[in-house]
């Protein structure tokens, strides 16, 4: 395993088929611009099928690219990451919250696999946090153990920020779909099925722990574990997450932090630099002694402060 150079790879499907190389990788990778794709083609920094090929390529269906960037200037994130426990075959790590699991993007060094992987070979994560999501989350040494524990995750509980003041209790059974949002990854969460798929089932039970006239501080626990499931289901039931880009008050943060447009007004409107979603509690088995495994990490100083500031 090379972890001094990143190589990034992709097979084009039905929606790149067709496409110039140049304008495939200029809509699928942001970072750079069209022209300065066309100069990495052209330098050899980019192949298809293991070839050099000029930037006007036309891509067929599987056709593979491979591209090894070599300088990609990398984000800031917070690399310090605390490990909570350590035996011969897991991990429990507690992740900060400007930091990525796995490389994407312009992230390579600067993630939670890259800063693991230099330091105990190859891991497996079992759960996965979003890159503004902090919290206890678990890795496994070897395949078998990360397949054992896939299975054997028993209760996930997570702490969030969200405005407005939150009812006591709230259990929130219903489906997560597309939400015919801009954002094509966006969801909403509905109660009644939809009349027709792709939908998935949710079921999320919320208790207050703390609340403002503004704020509220929830307990968050989950009997499913779906992409998003959290923050859509606030979202969609008038709760919005604070400092959320995508699920907050104003999705045009999101867009607008993408394209580096973010301006200090708007992180104002958005009380904290990250998504205030913090994993709290994550109970398993362990894959070799089958004893009953239970780890906390604790709500982080910016969600602590944020909600409590005002003694809340």
């Amino acid at each position: 395993m090379d972890l001094s150079q990143r190589i990034i790879r992709t097979a084009v499907d039905w929606s790149g088929a067709g496409l110039l190389l140049a304008d495939y990788l200029a809509g699928r990778f942001t970072y750079r611009s069209r022209d300065e794709w066309c100069l990495r083609i052209i330098s050899g920094e980019i192949t298809l099928n293991g070839q050099t090929v000029s930037p006007e390529t036309l891509l067929a269906l599987h056709d593979r690219i491979e591209y090894r960037p070599g300088d990609i200037a990398e984000p800031p994130a917070d690399l310090n990451y605390r490990t909570v426990y350590e035996d011969e075959k897991i991990l429990v790590i507690d992740k900060p919250g400007n930091l990525c699991m796995h490389p994407a993007g312009p992230f390579f060094k600067h993630t939670l696999w890259h800063l693991l992987s230099t330091r105990y070979g190859t891991i497996h994560f079992v759960n996965r946090l979003d890159r503004e999501t902090s919290g206890v989350l678990l890795a496994a040494k070897d395949p078998k153990s990360a397949r054992l524990l896939s299975k054997n995750i028993s209760a996930k509980r997570y702490q969030v920020i969200v405005h407005g003041t939150f009812p006591d209790e709230l259990e929130a059974r219903g489906f997560l779909q597309n939400a015919n949002s801009i954002i094509r990854k966006k969801r909403r969460f509905v109660r009644e099925m939809p009349d027709a798929p792709p939908f998935e089932s949710a079921a999320t039970y919320f208790r207050k722990v703390a609340s403002s006239g503004e704020l509220s501080l929830l307990e968050a626990t989950l009997f499913t574990g779906r992409m998003h499931q959290i923050r859509a289901t606030l979202f969609s039931l008038g709760y919005p997450v604070a400092g959320d880009k995508l699920y907050g008050p104003d999705e045009k943060f999101y867009l607008k932090q993408r394209s580096g447009e973010l301006s200090d007004a708007d992180r104002k409107k958005l009380l904290i630099s990250r998504q205030a979603l913090h994993s709290a509690f994550l109970e398993f088995t362990h894959p070799e002694t089958a004893e009953k495994c239970s780890f906390t990490a604790a709500l982080p100083a910016e969600m602590s402060q944020l909600i409590f500031k005002k003694g809340y």
